[in-house]
This record gives structure tokens, sequence and C-alpha cells, in this order.
């Protein structure tokens, strides 16, 4: 394969990929044309200010930040003249759901077979579900697709047919705790990935390491504001800290309670959080086991910077590139040069 003919970083704003972004700023990852930007709408304003940070050092280093949006997944999901747009929300079954389940025997080979079938109520665990997750990809990684063919000069105004033998380098920042979320796998013609975190072997405490000792400080998760996939403590910090989007979050949480305006009326209920009962009333201030082993990890990210820590599950931001229930790719990234 012949070289890329640009290498562009798909920046989410979040721990990982704001760490690719000044080391290659900083010229300690050379070689970046671009940085690409997809916006939800929906992302928290501390998000936004540090894409606008960042935009002030890619400017510095003459590189440039593409921000690009398909619309605002918001007011899409609730505007009834919209598209569906599908979201994970966790869905509750009605009461008296009925559970089918088949009747077996052993026939005279000692084999069970299928005599008939019975029905009986479903537990609350068993009403419980979760939907398909959809947004990513029309809010993500279709904004970011369309501003790689355009810049690797497909004709307008759809950008759909790339020139042959031009591809880009898709700059993405997974760390190795996140290494089952990784999907190398080539999702179309125009584009390669690669992970420069996993060659690196830098995990999030790591880049979270980096980050504070390169001056810039903490940096906020990056996901929407309404994400069903935030955990407990993303949403008690949100609740304590920043009312403006609980009171976002809260209310759009009552608006999708029958699946969103512009989706088929939802048979149950549709929630945020996976308790499956109303934000505001959810059991957001139980401590989960991961945030237990967070706390105890972090008593030593001060004191202990070579440590190799193990998987936190911090909870992940949000990444067109990878599914949190991924298969693993394996190590053989740590070793790609």
């Amino acid at each position: 394969m012949n070289a890329p003919t640009l290498r562009l970083l798909s920046l989410g704003a979040g721990v990982q990929s704001t760490t690719l972004a000044l080391m290659a700023c900083r010229g300690e990852l050379p070689g970046l044309d671009g940085a690409i930007f997809a916006d939800t709408g929906w992302e928290p304003p501390a998000v936004y200010a540090q894409v606008d940070r960042l935009e002030s050092e890619f400017a510095t280093a003459g590189i440039p930040l593409h921000q690009v949006s398909k619309g605002h997944l918001r007011k899409d999901s609730l505007d009834s003249d919209h598209r569906f747009v599908s979201i994970p929300y966790f869905t509750l079954a009605p009461e008296g759901t009925m559970i089918r389940e088949e009747i077996t025997e052993p026939d005279t080979n000692g084999q069970l077979v299928i005599v008939g079938y019975r029905e009986r109520p479903a537990t609350r665990r068993e009403r419980e579900g979760i939907g398909r997750r959809q947004c990513t990809a029309e809010y993500k990684i279709a904004p970011i697709n369309r501003a790689v063919r355009m810049l690797l000069g497909a004709p307008g105004p759809r950008y759909l047919r790339v020139p042959k033998g031009r591809y880009a380098e898709q700059w993405i920042g997974f760390s190795t705790d996140e290494i089952e979320r990784v999907n190398d796998r080539r999702e179309n013609k125009y584009t390669v990935k690669r992970f420069p975190l996993l060659e690196l072997n830098m995990s999030r405490k790591d880049c979270e390491r980096y980050l504070r000792r390169t001056g810039w400080g903490h940096t906020v998760k990056s996901s929407c504001i309404g994400c069903p996939h935030h955990r407990n403590d993303y949403w008690r910090e949100m609740r304590d800290h920043r009312p403006d989007e609980w009171a976002d979050a809260v209310a759009f949480d009552h608006a999708i309670r029958h699946g969103g305006a512009s989706a088929k009326p939802l048979r149950g209920q549709a929630f945020l959080h996976r308790s499956c009962v109303p934000l505001e009333l959810a059991p957001i201030d139980r401590v989960t086991r991961a945030e237990w082993k967070n706390r105890q990890l972090d008593l030593f990210a001060d004191y202990a910077p070579d440590l190799d820590d193990d998987d936190t599950d911090d909870g992940p931001d949000c990444s067109p590139y990878g599914c949190i229930s991924g298969a693993s790719v394996g190590n053989d990234h740590r070793k790609a040069a």
C-alpha cells in the first residue's frame, strides 16, 4: 500500500484524543495533516470549551481543525418531522408481558425434544432491555467520513467518490485499557485506522498524567449530555455541579418515555438510566465496584506515575470507532510502527 494522502485525527475532545492532539501539535507525533470534530449539538459546554482551546493549539501548529455536524441530536430525536433517531435507551416492557417457554421431554434415545409450550409472566429483569445504538453512526461516523472524502478530493456537492489511490490514515484515540473496544476492520477504501496510543502503550491514566504534566489540566469526558451510557458517578457529578445540564437530561428523560416523537410508540417505556426509573429518582448515589476500584487507583496516580494501570472501567468517552461490547483485536497494535 502506498503512503496515505492525509493523516487525520478523529477528535472527540476527551482525554485520549486531546492527548493525541497535543502530541501532534508539539511534534511528539509528527505528520498530522488535520483533525475532524463531529458535533452532535448536545455536548456539554465544557467539551466545546475544550474544542476551542484545541483549535488555538492546532492553529499555532499549522494544523487545520474541521468541525462538522449532521444536526442536533436532542432536537432531532424529539422532532416528529425528523426521521427516527435510534438512541440506546433502556427499555421496560409493560407489566403482564408473558414469556413463552418450551416444554421438553426425553425421547426414546434420551434426547430432549420439544413437546409443547407454556407461558408465564416475565420477571422485572426479563422485562428490561436496551435499544439499538445508531446515533453514533449517524451523528459521528457519517459526517466524519463525508469530511474525509471531501478532503481527499471527492467532487461535490455529495462528495461520494474519492479519486483512485487516495486514502487517509485516521488516528483514533483508543488507549490500552480500551483494547476490547477496538475495531481495526477496514470499513471503506479511503480510510485506514491507526491507534497511536496503543503503539505508545498508553492507558487512560497515562493520558491524564500527560495532560497534567504538560499543563493542560483536567479534561472532561466527551459524550452527549443525555447519553444512556453514563455511569452513576457521571450522573452524580452532573446533578451536583452542572444543574443546567442535569435539568436538560431530566427533561429529555421524561420526553422519551414512549420512545421519542420521531419513533413509533414504544410498547413499554424508555429511560436514560439502566434502572428503568425516571432519572431524578434513579439510584445514582450508589457507588459501583468499578468506581471504588477507580478511587483506589486514583490514590496512587500522582505518586506512582510509572505504575502499569489495570483497566479502571472509568467509562468510555463516546467514540464512533468502537462498541463498548466489541471484541478484542489482541495486542498486535502495541507492536505496530
